[in-house]
This record gives C-alpha cells, structure tokens and sequence, in this order.
C-alpha cells in the first residue's frame, strides 16, 4: 500500500464501528493517528471496541457524548449509514471538520487502480461481473466496497498489478473528498433512501460524486439509457464511453440485432447469456465496457456470460418444488428494482414484498402487476401493498407475519407452473438487520418445504 502522512499525528474520531469502522481505525492507528472510535454498543458486548482497546486505541461506548468534537479534531471517519443529522456530525460540520467514510481512506492508500461501480439497482451484479470476467482474464482483480469486503482493507493488500473492483453506495460516496476511479460508472438513478439524503436531487449528487475528481486518462462509464444518470456525468473530465440496450453504439457497449457489441466489435450472441431477466441486460453492457476498457478479453467475457447464474439475493433462483419455482430477489430494496425483476418474468407470479416503511406509496408498480396472479405483503408497508394491489386488479391478496410464512402462504395459493417470487421493493429493516438475513430467512423457509 502506499505511505501517506496525511493522518500522522492528527486527531482523528472514527465514528461507528461494524466492519469499516474496525478496519478504518486500525489503518489510521497504523498511519501514525491518534485515534478515538465512538461506537453506539455498550463496551461490555462490542468485540470490536475491546479488540481495539487491545491495542492502544481508546474507545467511547454506548452514547455519544458532544465532547468528543472539538476545535482539536482533525477528521472524522464514520460509519456511512450514520446520517448528517447524528449531533456529532452536525457538531463537525459546525466547526468544518472533515467528515469522511473508509473508502476515502482506501483510495488514499491504493497502489491498484479502481474501477468504481454505483448506481440505484444492479451495482452488486455488475461488480461481481467485472470481477470475474477480469479474473478469467488472468487479471489480478480484487473486489472490495458495498458489497462486504471493506475497501480500505483490500486496499492494504492490493499492488500496481491489481485492481480494485469496487461497489459503491450513496452513503459511502458523500464521504469522499479526492477519491478518484480510473473507470467509474453510475448504472441507473431511482428514488431510494431519501429519508437519509432528504431529496432526490442530494441523492443524485452524492451519487454523481464518482466522477468529479475523473481527469484525462480515466474513464467515464455512462447508461446512455437514463438521462438524469448520464447527466451527473456532463462536467466529468474523463473519456466518456457509452452503453445502451436500445441504441446501435459505435462508441461503447450495446445490444443490436442479438448480439453484445463493443466499438462495433461482436462479443457474442446475446442468446447464449444464461443471467435471467431484461433488466440484468443493463448490467451486462456496463461490466462489458468496463472490462474491455481495462483489456480483457473477449473470451473471458463470454466464459462468463455463458456460465454467471446470479449473485446471491439477486433473482437468485432456489428450488423447484411441485412444479413451482422459487426465486430470492431480497435485494430489492426499491420499487425499480421489484419492478425490473417482475419484468423478467412471462409466468404467473406469487409476490412476495413488504418490508421498512419509508413513507412512499407503490402506485409505480401497477404496470409490473401484470402476470403476478398474487400477492403475499408483510412488514409496515404490508398495507400499503395491499392497495396497490387491489387497485391494480389482483384478487388474490394475503397479509402475513413475515417471509418464512409468506413463503408457506405462497406455496398454498400457487399451482405447477407459477413463480413464487420474493421481491420485497423495501428495505429489510423493520424485521430483519439485513437485506441477507431477510433473505436467507426465505431460503430456509423453502427448503423446510421440500
């Protein structure tokens, strides 16, 4: 990794622990700060803090004394899904403290360039796509970010001949100051977690932070399909490069007359590409683009295509019981991403959504209702759902008490033939502490009906 002085001796609060937080107060400890971790859990049950403790750094738990801020602190790292409004972090912003998340950290440190992958829906599977079609390449690619593996960790591993697959969400961007992608993308926008960013147009900004530090000799990677998406990359510096499912591009990657093109080069027949959905299409064309940017080549990517089933929790397909399938898309957190996977299918389909109430309605998906010939709502915004429901025409409607029964409820209304499809269009959080566990749950929910 590399050495920087940035941190040595300043005074640095690193606020939230979980993984980032860990990994993030070790780094700096190591960089020569003088580091103090804030964490929420009383000391006595957080195996971190007594971890940190261990080793010299000292640790404040179980509340959030103002006290810790003051005219003497030089940055604060947080946990990103703390929010701005925390009082300590508004105390920060008072005294124009720096306030960054672990990925600044890692950029900071890398040795590996990063190609850097964001956006509403798909980051998750067009992450894991890259890496994998750069390391059936023979590339050194490491994955790091949202997606589990913490950035500034991989990043003290990674060297000049690596690269760093990194998946990007809101929170973690809003933390970051000269973080600087060699290749970065924004997949799609959509309204979702506004109640951390308050209105859309804060979301996309923090969103369009991927590319402001881009210069001559990166990469801009934009879905030429989404306007407002393109448009936070208008003032990039870097050479842009297009997708598209709709448009024959010269420039990028594209979709035409059934076939993957890159610059007007075929990469293969789309037909041969064993990923579900229309949706994942999107996805495809921007891991495709960002790979052969980063020189991979065609067979690797068509080693992958022809053999990438889906990533867990995402249109992941479980079992076929009696005649029904079985699918886990948990990580649809949102409505585009419930509706994008309820286009993936020409079955009848068993809805299973619900989930955190974030205040919005569901009436955007109404149109996506058209093969689903039930619906199975649970969580806060069971009815809510129900409405929608209603309204769109389904007769069939049920409310239940959480996934493990919503998956017995589905079995009992379904019929050979039908897709019972878990697609919760809301966060996990009212019920469970992940969108994983959320998921997991379901799984074992199935296969306890085998």
């Amino acid at each position: 990794m590399k050495q920087t002085d940035r941190f040595k001796e300043k005074n640095i609060l690193v606020l939230g622990l979980a993984k980032s937080g860990l990994a993030a107060a070790k780094l700096l400890h190591s960089l020569g700060a003088d580091v103090l971790v804030n964490d929420q859990k009383p000391y006595e049950e957080n195996e971190a803090a007594q971890e940190l403790n261990s080793l010299g750094i000292k640790c404040i738990c179980g509340s959030h004394p103002l006290h810790l801020i003051d005219e003497k602190t030089d940055f604060v790292v947080k946990n990103p899904g703390i929010p701005y409004s925390n009082p300590l972090l508004q105390k920060a912003l008072e005294l124009t403290v720096p306030i960054l998340t672990e990925v600044e950290l890692a950029y900071l440190i890398s040795e590996a360039p990063i190609i850097g992958i964001t956006g509403s829906n798909g980051k998750t599977t067009t992450t894991t796509l890259v890496h994998e079609m750069l390391n059936a390449d023979g590339q050194k690619a490491l994955i790091a970010g949202n997606i589990g593996t913490v950035a500034c960790e991989v990043a003290q591993t990674a060297d000049s001949d690596s690269v760093i697959v990194m998946e990007l969400s809101s929170f973690q961007l809003l933390g970051t100051n000269e973080f600087k992608p060699k290749i970065a993308m924004v997949l799609n926008l959509f309204d979702a977690h506004l109640d951390y960013h308050g209105t859309r147009e804060e979301y996309a900004k923090a969103k369009g932070r991927i590319y402001q530090n881009q210069s001559e000799g990166d990469y801009s990677v934009i879905n030429l399909d989404d306007k407002e998406a393109s448009r936070l990359a208008q003032n990039s510096k870097a050479d842009k490069v297009f997708f598209s499912v709709r448009k024959k591009l010269d420039k990028g990657a594209c979709l035409h007359e059934g076939k993957i093109l890159f610059n007007g080069e075929i990469i293969m027949q789309a037909d041969e590409i064993v990923l579900p959905g229309k949706h994942n299409l999107e996805n495809i064309l921007a891991a495709v683009a960002a790979v052969k940017l980063h020189g991979c080549s065609n067979e690797a990517i068509r080693k992958v295509l022809t053999e990438f089933k889906g990533v867990r929790h995402r249109l992941q397909f479980i079992d076929t019981i009696d005649g029904r399938k079985f699918y886990n898309d948990s990580k649809a957190t949102n409505i585009l991403a419930t509706s994008k996977a309820l286009q993936a299918f020409t079955q009848p389909v068993i809805l299973l959504a619900g989930g955190l109430d974030r205040g919005n309605e569901f009436d955007e998906l109404k149109p996506f209702f058209r093969n689903v010939k039930a619906l199975i709502a649970f969580g806060q915004t069971a009815p809510k759902l129900e409405r929608t429901a209603k309204e769109a025409g389904i007769a069939l409607i049920q409310l239940t008490d959480n996934v493990e029964t919503a998956a017995a409820a589905a079995f009992e209304v379904s019929e050979k033939g039908d897709v019972i499809l878990l697609s919760p269009a809301c966060a996990s959080w009212d019920q469970y502490k992940t969108f994983e566990q959320r998921g997991d749950m379901f799984e074992a929910a199935v296969h306890k009906l085998k």
